[in-house]
């Protein structure tokens, strides 16, 4: 080879770094990934982009069921408001704002029109909700499918995410996110309880068909009999059409020692007031689930003596990792604002929800100039590799179907519906998978 030629050839080489340097200083200036700038933002555009302009607000929703003649009506609102006071604006600038709380009316077939309130803004980045099962599995697939993410608080039924078995549930929607436990842990956790604690080998279940007091009951019933119990009937009943002493009368007639009713709060007023009336239940143990947590059930004199399992809600010193608060001082901030404690159990899940969603957009967001761009499919990507998250409930870990809450499940036993707010630290029962 002549020295011409090796220095033709040197040239070119010289020429090809220089080219792919500049190639990696462009690529780099554009994630903005060089020197001291931020890691580039979680996404892929798959799912679109939102554009914030400084000035305007990051937009997510509550979504929740709700009387406003009960005390504990927007106890969710206010936990997922306080969140989002608690974390601060997004990257320090963009502020984040709530809207108006949003009523799911507790049933599947109000599911869409909750669904359209969510939807009725197209910046909405995600919802804290729903709180009822039956609403999430019509709302959930219209909300993710415009790219947002649904992240609940209180929803537990298994056919939202999984059997814990790797397999996916019937109305599982990708975007779809909970805090709340699965209810296959409530269940082997009452079943394990009557086995354990009480000794019944026969026990009766009513439910009302939808997706959580079935998903519940079927739940409890699968988990008593691998305890080696006998489940003697089980039993959908409807307050407009059931008539409740004939249903007693067949469940007594096979004088089940137990009686599980994971119904919502108005059947199971009506279904214990029955009861209370009926020959044949004077001994025999009555259970619910996290559905009567509420002060329209534990005031009736019928709810005396009844087991209740939910949640547990020993926080100890569990602080949220993003807020640094911890139960006692958001509880202190509700009775400050509210003037009364929160009351629906799952106040402090609604709470950690929140900071995982504004953590999620913090990640999938980059600030350009005067404008926050989020990244929805980024949100997802960050929520669905959540492990070992520090919340007020304890430590989340979300799978590969949302499931993200501890599990952990306490059982009360309600004495007094005189003081009701005594029944919550009365605890019988823990249980942790």
């Amino acid at each position: 080879m002549s020295p011409l030629e090796a220095m033709k050839i040197r040239t070119s080489e010289r020429r090809c770094v220089t080219s792919m340097f500049s190639i990696l200083v462009a690529v780099c200036l554009l994630l903005s990934a060089c020197g001291d700038s931020e890691d580039p933002a979680l996404g892929d555009g798959s799912l679109g982009v939102v554009t914030v302009d400084r000035g305007d607000s990051v937009q997510i929703r509550s979504v929740s069921a709700f009387d406003l003649g009960n005390p504990e009506a927007l106890d969710y609102f206010n936990a997922v408001q306080f969140a989002i006071e608690n974390y601060g604006p997004i990257h320090g600038e963009f502020t984040v704002e709530l809207g108006e709380a949003i009523n799911d009316a507790c049933s599947a077939e109000d599911g869409p029109a909750t669904a359209e309130a969510v939807l009725a803004d197209e910046n909405v980045l995600g919802a804290i909700g729903t709180s009822c099962s039956a609403t999430a599995t019509t709302a959930v697939p219209m909300i993710t499918a415009a790219g947002m993410v649904v992240i609940s608080m209180s929803n537990t039924s298994p056919v939202l995410t999984s059997d814990l078995a790797g397999n996916r549930a019937e109305y599982h929607q990708p975007g779809y996110y909970r805090t709340a436990h699965n209810d296959l842990y409530q269940g082997e956790a009452v079943a394990a309880f009557l086995h354990d604690s009480l000794g019944p080998q026969e026990a009766a279940v009513v439910h009302e068909g939808d997706a959580y007091t079935q998903g519940l009951a079927q739940a409890f019933s699968d988990a008593f009999e691998r305890h080696g119990g006998t489940i003697t009937d089980f039993i959908e009943i409807d307050l407009d059409t059931t008539d409740l002493p004939a249903v007693l009368t067949q469940i007594a007639a096979k004088g089940p020692a137990a009686l599980f009713f994971p119904l919502n709060q108005d059947a199971a007023n009506a279904l214990t007031a029955a009861v209370r009336q009926h020959v044949g239940f004077e001994d025999t143990v009555l259970l619910s689930g996290d559905g009567v947590l509420h002060y329209s059930f534990l005031e009736s004199d019928s709810s005396a003596g009844v087991f209740i399992s939910g949640p547990d809600l020993d926080f100890g010193d569990n602080a949220n990792q993003a807020t640094g608060m911890n139960a006692e001082q958001v509880t202190e901030r509700f009775i400050d604002e509210t003037g009364a404690p929160p009351v629906r159990a799952f106040w402090a899940h609604a709470y950690d929800a929140t900071t995982l969603l504004l953590d999620a957009i913090t990640a999938a967001s980059r600030v350009d100039g005067d404008k926050l761009v989020i990244d929805r499919a980024g949100i997802r990507q960050y929520l669905n590799q959540v492990g070992d998250y520090q919340g007020i409930i304890g430590e989340l870990s979300c799978d590969e179907f949302g499931d993200c809450g501890s599990g952990k499940v306490s059982i009360i036993q309600h004495l007094d519906p005189t003081n009701p707010d005594a029944s919550w630290d009365n605890v019988v029962y823990r249980f942790s998978p």
